[in-house]
């Protein structure tokens, strides 16, 4: 117990759980066909898409520990740690599995646009939670992977695994855009908690210990991953996370400049700029002008 297993390939997930290998790139598991589900926490070496439907115990997620939601999609990306780690087993387990190797992927388009699909670094509690409909549309896609892999491998069969997986991962995101916009009330509730995160920061000595906060330092304030964060705000604002984060440095940059006779230098180690001359980028970048032009202007009106 707490021992992490290293499973770096598809055939090894497959031995794990004691099934045939029928593409060594890619499996679809019916965890109705598993016995017995030994509960290991797993260092995965490929990318994975689970709905599990019976499960007991709680779901290690990198450093993290959550009770699992049964009806969820969680999504695995190669290189991070996941699974239950309490020693125990699952008994005629239920639900399902899509897991895919990066080799699968390499030199087709599917692999350039991996990085659009940010939920693959989303915590297991900002896991997609589906409609019937979107949980049908999901069996769907898997079932056409599902009979894809059991038909002999020939030249059409890479890609018309990578075509489905596309898809279903399409679907994703559109699944994710509603259940972020049937979020709005709890999202609006984060934003307001950025902004104090923001303004609770630039009044402590953070600024002069730790520098600008980041997209991952305000995430971890607020209990999110990094990307789901970001892909929270941007839907929100229309704005990415970190032109947030500078509009915040900025607004408290005037708020200085306004109020105190402290010289640009002296507001920008104050706010976290460990060189004043990048203050007066990101200043002009935002306001159009300087620091000193704005100072100028504010005091005419």
């Amino acid at each position: 117990m707490g021992d992490i297993l290293n499973i770096g390939t598809i055939p090894d997930y497959n031995e794990f759980l004691g099934i045939e290998t029928l593409n060594p790139l890619v499996t679809f598991i019916d965890f109705r066909e598993v016995e017995v589900l030994k509960h290991r926490k797993k260092l995965y070496g490929f990318y994975g898409i689970y709905l599990k439907e019976k499960i007991h115990g709680k779901l290690t997620y990198g450093r993290s520990r959550y009770d699992y939601e049964e009806g969820t999609l969680v999504f695995v990306a190669p290189g991070q740690v996941a699974g239950i780690d309490d020693g125990g087993e699952t008994l005629r387990p239920e639900g399902c599995c899509l897991l895919f190797h990066p080799d699968l992927l390499r030199g087709t388009g599917l692999a350039r646009k991996m990085k659009e699909y940010t939920f693959f670094s989303y915590e297991v509690n900002e896991a997609l939670h589906m409609s019937e409909r979107e949980r049908q549309t999901v069996f769907n896609c898997f079932a056409e992977i599902r009979e894809e892999l059991h038909h002999s491998i020939d030249r059409h069969t890479r890609s018309i695994i990578t075509s489905n997986i596309e898809v279903l991962l399409n679907h994703c995101l559109r699944f994710y855009d509603r259940q972020f916009a049937t979020r709005a009330a709890v999202n609006k509730d984060v934003l307001a908690r950025f902004e104090d995160l923001m303004a609770g920061y630039f009044d402590s000595d953070k600024p002069a210990h730790i520098g600008l906060p980041t997209v991952a330092w305000c995430a971890d304030q607020l209990h999110f991953s990094a990307n789901y964060f970001g892909d929270l705000i941007k839907k929100e604002t229309g704005k990415s996370a970190i032109e947030c984060i500078h509009l915040a440095v900025v607004d408290r940059v005037k708020d200085l400049l306004r109020g105190t006779g402290k010289t640009v230098s002296e507001i920008a180690y104050e706010v976290g700029f460990q060189y004043p001359h990048h203050l007066s980028r990101m200043f002009k970048n935002v306001v159009g002008c300087t620091p000193n032009e704005y100072r100028a202007g504010a005091s005419v009106v």
